[in-house]
């Protein structure tokens, strides 16, 4: 894993593939909650076997798409486990709402709607920047106190 948004897929022919998750945005390593966030992902996909539903790549070769696992709670299960949508729902990532147009519809409402869930239970990044955005303002009015 390279970041929350970037994973490293061997093919069934043993070639290394760079997936870049269609329609989200997690942030890097070395930003704020960025370690978080790929840890995450590492332990939603490391390992597994997995599906990649894609249809181009970017201008870096990546491969641009959704990657499906087993759910570990549901052995047997298949590929149900779309890891993009499960960044948003957790609050590791952001939806890429400026990509949106390159997703099929019925993924774009859900990835839309899992990003404002995450934001309404304040869960993972969300909560960081409320924690991070009420201490500013703390500090601010603290100051105008003195």
């Amino acid at each position: 894993m390279t970041r929350g948004d970037t994973l490293m897929c061997l093919t069934v022919d043993n070639r290394q593939e760079l997936i870049r998750l269609r329609g989200i945005d997690a942030p890097g390593r070395k930003q704020p909650f960025g370690e978080h966030a790929r840890q995450h992902l590492a332990d939603l996909a490391h390992g597994k076997s997995a599906a990649v539903h894609w249809t181009y790549r970017d201008h870096h070769g990546r491969i641009i798409g959704a990657v499906w696992v087993e759910p570990v709670d549901c052995p047997g299960c298949g590929h149900t486990l779309d890891v993009g949508r499960a960044q948003l729902a957790s609050g590791m990532a952001r939806w890429a709402q400026r990509y949106a147009s390159q997703q099929p519809v019925e993924e774009r409402y859900a990835y839309e709607f899992e990003e404002s869930e995450a934001r309404a239970r304040r869960t993972g990044l969300w909560r960081k920047f409320k924690e991070s955005s009420q201490t500013q303002a703390s500090q601010r009015s603290g100051e105008a106190a003195r």
